[in-house]
């Protein structure tokens, strides 16, 4: 998005070291049997209470094992427990999102705590600065995480007037080596995007803060637009519940880690209240840990999956480990679905992950490509009762070197909700069959040749 981020992508590559992804071992599992915990309003909940709401999520849904056999690995991977009594919201696209967004915003009284890679200083950009200006100078702290690449095209006058009226704004791994607090770190960027208001509502998913938004993904087309003013399809959460305080802490331990200035006393962990019914897991990933925990949570839902996978991504360069989860469900009998994009704003990832259909179409996997819109979305869904939204892409760059945000809710109720927004989405979608990709012209498969020796960077 902007011709000043690909160059520093381009910068990125030279000057980056290598690392490598994980395998994910399965010696980590806990041995099967062992009880899943759950945490509430007032703390960690004993076994039998834990097994009451685990019963009732799995009670609606296709008899399945997901929860013996999946959610004590997931707990031992992410180390935080899954936690009750919440209200998820689903929201699509640029304009709800927004509105629910700005609403939480203007009716905060204690603090708002933002993180975000792209703010731009648009119309879209400036209504968001003039309303965190606005509540700043009603007496309610505003910090800001922006990210340097993101943001890069943004203006600093933009983020100068939100730091004059008294917001804390913080710059993630600056650009400049001579702006950096710690050591220069050009290749790890700051991908989440995180709103959290008064320490009880977080809004969080793949949508940047950006005009390409303001548009719906689904209102009717005269004719097909081009490509540069497609509407964007996107998916975000807004959460409330105990589960927003493991989002705020992960925003204060970036803050912390960036050496951010120190934060206003504020009521940023107010006492958690029960407001709903679903069980959330909040999952954040650096490049400083061993492994991305959301990477191996993913690849541990994949491998306990029975009946359904069903993935919709907007940068799908699989690794090795991914490519062969996917390829072993469908082996087994699962229904494995993705829809991916059929345009795209990062050519080189399009074509990279366009590289691995024919090996996924032949084991039976089923790949769909969205039409009419920029696809930005990241969700999955398992079985119908493991449903994951967030910031992360099913490429490389997202699993080694970006800090992303996803939070994993379980349940039909909830399943119900995200296998209905899929749907809607397959049904705006063209097939991708085997016999006809294996006829893709030369040109196709010189871009994916070409694409393949940069996707561990993209």
């Amino acid at each position: 998005m902007g011709f000043l981020r690909g160059v520093v992508a381009a910068l990125v590559l030279v000057v980056a070291g290598c690392s490598s992804l994980p395998t994910i071992a399965p010696d980590i599992a806990q041995p099967r049997g062992t009880p899943v915990r759950l945490a509430g309003a007032h703390g960690a909940l004993s076994a039998e209470q834990s097994k009451v709401i685990l019963t009732r999520l799995q009670s609606k849904g296709t008899p399945t094992d997901i929860f013996e056999r999946h959610l004590a690995l997931e707990e031992a991977i992410v180390g935080n427990p899954l936690t009750a009594g919440n209200q998820v919201r689903l929201l699509q696209d640029g304009p709800a999102t927004y509105r629910a967004m700005l609403a939480a915003i203007a009716g905060a009284q204690d603090h708002i705590n933002m993180e975000t890679y792209i703010l731009e200083d648009d119309a879209v950009g400036q209504q968001f600065a003039q309303a965190l200006v606005a509540k700043q100078r009603q007496g309610v702290q505003v910090n800001l995480i922006r990210d340097s690449v993101g943001t890069l095209g943004t203006p600093a006058a933009f983020f100068q007037q939100l730091a004059d009226s008294g917001i804390q704004v913080l710059e993630f791994n600056p650009i400049n080596p001579l702006l950096a607090r710690k050591s220069w770190e050009l290749n790890q960027r700051d991908h989440r995007k995180l709103l959290v208001v008064d320490g009880r509502t977080a809004f969080l998913g793949g949508i940047n803060i950006s005009g390409v938004y303001s548009g719906g993904s689904r209102k009717p087309k005269i004719a097909a637009p081009a490509e540069d003013s497609l509407a964007w399809r996107d998916t975000d959460l807004q959460l409330q519940g105990p589960v927003v305080a493991d989002f705020q802490k992960l925003f204060i331990a970036t803050w912390e880690a960036q050496k951010g200035p120190p934060l206003a006393a504020k009521n940023y962990f107010p006492p958690p209240e029960r407001v709903g019914q679903q069980v959330v897991r909040a999952i954040g990933s650096t490049p400083d840990e061993p492994f991305s925990q959301i990477y191996a949570t993913l690849l541990s839902a994949i491998g306990s999956a029975e009946t359904s996978i069903r993935i919709t991504n907007a940068y799908f360069a699989p690794d090795p480990q991914l490519l062969a989860a996917l390829k072993a469900a469908a082996a087994r009998g699962v229904d494995v679905v993705l829809i991916l994009p059929s345009q795209t704003d990062s050519w080189l990832v399009f074509h990279a992950g366009r590289r691995y259909y024919e090996q996924l179409l032949q084991a039976g996997v089923k790949i769909y490509q969205r039409r009419g819109v920029i696809l930005h979305s990241k969700t999955a869904l398992i079985d119908g009762v493991w449903a994951t939204v967030g910031s992360t892409n099913l490429d490389w760059r997202s699993f080694l070197h970006n800090h992303e945000l996803n939070a994993v809710v379980l349940g039909t109720d909830f399943g119900s909700q995200v296998q209905a927004m899929f749907d809607k989405d397959l049904a705006a979608s063209d097939p991708v069959l085997l016999a006809d990709w294996q006829r893709r012209s030369i040109d196709l498969r010189l871009k994916e040749w070409f694409a393949r020796a940069w996707e561990y960077w993209l």
